[in-house]
Protein backbone atom coordinates (compact mmCIF):
# COMPACT_ATOMS: atom_id res chain seq x y z
CA UNK A 1 0.00 0.00 0.00
CA UNK A 2 1.31 3.46 -0.88
CA UNK A 3 0.11 6.85 0.25
CA UNK A 4 0.18 10.22 -1.43
CA UNK A 5 1.77 13.00 0.63
CA UNK A 6 -0.39 16.02 1.36
CA UNK A 7 1.42 19.15 2.57
CA UNK A 8 -0.37 22.25 3.87
CA UNK A 9 0.94 25.62 4.99
CA UNK A 10 -0.86 27.08 7.99
CA UNK A 11 -0.78 30.73 8.98
CA UNK A 12 -2.62 31.72 12.16
CA UNK A 13 -4.29 28.31 12.17
CA UNK A 14 -5.66 28.63 8.64
CA UNK A 15 -4.61 26.71 5.54
CA UNK A 16 -3.14 29.21 3.09
CA UNK A 17 -1.53 26.91 0.54
CA UNK A 18 -0.64 23.30 -0.05
CA UNK A 19 0.18 20.58 -2.52
CA UNK A 20 -0.43 16.87 -2.95
CA UNK A 21 2.00 14.35 -4.31
CA UNK A 22 5.75 14.02 -4.27
CA UNK A 23 7.67 17.04 -5.53
CA UNK A 24 11.36 17.44 -6.27
CA UNK A 25 13.38 18.85 -3.36
CA UNK A 26 13.92 22.24 -4.99
CA UNK A 27 10.15 22.73 -5.36
CA UNK A 28 9.54 21.76 -1.72
CA UNK A 29 12.23 24.22 -0.61
CA UNK A 30 10.62 26.94 -2.75
CA UNK A 31 7.21 26.18 -1.22
CA UNK A 32 8.61 26.36 2.33
CA UNK A 33 10.58 29.54 1.65
CA UNK A 34 7.36 31.37 0.75
CA UNK A 35 6.18 30.97 4.35
CA UNK A 36 9.40 30.96 6.37
CA UNK A 37 10.09 34.20 8.20
CA UNK A 38 12.69 36.28 6.47
CA UNK A 39 15.93 37.17 8.21
CA UNK A 40 15.69 40.47 10.05
CA UNK A 41 18.35 43.05 10.78
CA UNK A 42 18.34 41.78 14.38
CA UNK A 43 19.07 38.25 13.11
CA UNK A 44 22.03 39.55 11.13
CA UNK A 45 23.34 41.40 14.20
CA UNK A 46 23.02 38.25 16.31
CA UNK A 47 25.11 36.41 13.73
CA UNK A 48 27.88 38.98 14.27
CA UNK A 49 27.94 37.87 17.92
CA UNK A 50 29.82 40.75 19.53
CA UNK A 51 28.37 42.63 22.49
CA UNK A 52 27.64 45.85 20.59
CA UNK A 53 25.82 43.96 17.82
CA UNK A 54 23.79 41.95 20.33
CA UNK A 55 22.76 45.06 22.24
CA UNK A 56 21.82 46.74 18.96
CA UNK A 57 19.74 43.71 17.98
CA UNK A 58 17.89 43.98 21.29
CA UNK A 59 17.26 47.68 20.75
CA UNK A 60 15.65 46.79 17.40
CA UNK A 61 13.73 43.76 18.75
CA UNK A 62 13.64 43.81 22.57
CA UNK A 63 12.25 40.27 22.91
CA UNK A 64 14.62 38.64 20.39
CA UNK A 65 15.34 35.32 22.09
CA UNK A 66 18.58 34.46 20.28
CA UNK A 67 20.02 37.94 20.92
CA UNK A 68 19.01 37.81 24.57
CA UNK A 69 20.56 34.42 25.20
CA UNK A 70 23.73 35.24 23.25
CA UNK A 71 24.19 38.50 25.15
CA UNK A 72 23.57 36.78 28.49
CA UNK A 73 26.14 34.09 27.64
CA UNK A 74 28.63 36.76 26.68
CA UNK A 75 28.03 38.60 29.95
CA UNK A 76 28.42 35.38 31.94
CA UNK A 77 31.75 34.71 30.24
CA UNK A 78 32.88 38.20 31.33
CA UNK A 79 31.88 37.50 34.93
CA UNK A 80 28.82 39.79 34.79
CA UNK A 81 26.29 37.25 36.03
CA UNK A 82 23.91 39.76 37.63
CA UNK A 83 23.55 41.70 34.39
CA UNK A 84 23.10 38.43 32.48
CA UNK A 85 20.21 37.52 34.80
CA UNK A 86 18.63 40.95 34.23
CA UNK A 87 18.85 40.46 30.46
CA UNK A 88 17.33 36.97 30.67
CA UNK A 89 14.44 38.21 32.82
CA UNK A 90 13.08 40.04 29.75
CA UNK A 91 12.18 36.88 27.82
CA UNK A 92 10.01 33.85 28.61
CA UNK A 93 11.87 30.99 30.24
CA UNK A 94 13.15 28.23 27.96
CA UNK A 95 15.54 25.34 28.49
CA UNK A 96 18.34 27.44 27.01
CA UNK A 97 17.58 30.50 29.14
CA UNK A 98 17.48 28.28 32.26
CA UNK A 99 20.91 26.89 31.38
CA UNK A 100 22.43 30.35 30.93
CA UNK A 101 20.77 31.64 34.11
CA UNK A 102 22.21 28.70 36.01
CA UNK A 103 25.66 29.51 34.57
CA UNK A 104 25.25 33.09 35.74
CA UNK A 105 24.30 32.02 39.26
CA UNK A 106 27.08 29.44 39.70
CA UNK A 107 29.78 31.75 38.48
CA UNK A 108 29.75 31.24 34.74
CA UNK A 109 32.61 30.00 32.67
CA UNK A 110 35.76 31.99 32.18
CA UNK A 111 38.11 31.21 29.30
CA UNK A 112 36.08 28.13 28.40
CA UNK A 113 36.48 26.52 31.82
CA UNK A 114 33.45 24.66 33.11
CA UNK A 115 31.96 26.20 36.26
CA UNK A 116 31.17 22.67 37.36
CA UNK A 117 34.80 21.60 37.83
CA UNK A 118 36.28 18.31 38.94
CA UNK A 119 34.92 18.56 42.49
CA UNK A 120 31.28 18.61 41.37
CA UNK A 121 30.25 15.47 43.24
CA UNK A 122 31.71 16.72 46.53
CA UNK A 123 30.03 20.08 45.96
CA UNK A 124 26.67 18.45 45.20
CA UNK A 125 26.97 16.13 48.22
CA UNK A 126 27.64 19.10 50.51
CA UNK A 127 24.72 21.07 49.06
CA UNK A 128 22.42 18.05 49.30
CA UNK A 129 22.98 17.97 53.06
CA UNK A 130 21.68 21.56 53.32
CA UNK A 131 19.05 21.52 50.55
CA UNK A 132 16.03 20.70 52.69
CA UNK A 133 16.32 23.74 54.95
CA UNK A 134 18.39 26.18 52.89
CA UNK A 135 16.78 27.73 49.79
CA UNK A 136 20.10 29.13 48.52
CA UNK A 137 21.77 25.70 48.78
CA UNK A 138 18.82 24.09 46.98
CA UNK A 139 19.00 26.68 44.18
CA UNK A 140 22.76 26.21 43.77
CA UNK A 141 22.25 22.43 43.70
CA UNK A 142 19.63 22.77 40.95
CA UNK A 143 21.80 25.24 39.04
CA UNK A 144 24.71 22.82 39.06
CA UNK A 145 22.47 20.06 37.72
CA UNK A 146 21.23 22.43 35.00
CA UNK A 147 24.81 23.26 34.00
CA UNK A 148 25.77 19.58 33.98
CA UNK A 149 22.88 18.97 31.62
CA UNK A 150 20.48 16.08 31.13
CA UNK A 151 23.05 13.94 29.32
CA UNK A 152 25.35 13.72 32.32
CA UNK A 153 24.42 10.44 34.08
CA UNK A 154 25.00 12.06 37.48
CA UNK A 155 22.21 14.56 36.85
CA UNK A 156 19.44 11.97 37.20
CA UNK A 157 21.18 10.35 40.16
CA UNK A 158 21.39 13.66 42.02
CA UNK A 159 17.84 14.69 41.08
CA UNK A 160 16.60 11.46 42.67
CA UNK A 161 18.73 12.09 45.75
CA UNK A 162 17.30 15.59 46.10
CA UNK A 163 13.74 14.31 45.71
CA UNK A 164 14.32 11.71 48.42
CA UNK A 165 15.85 14.35 50.68
CA UNK A 166 12.97 16.81 50.23
CA UNK A 167 10.07 14.35 50.36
Amino acid sequence: MQSIPAVYALVDGKVVDGFMGALPEHQVREFVSKFAPSETEADRLVAAGDEMSLRQALSLEPGHEAATIALAELLVSKGEGDEALEVLAKIPETAESRRVAALARVGGSEAGQSPVGDDIEARLDALLEKAKDDEAARQEFLDLLEVMGPDDPRTMQYRRALTMRLY
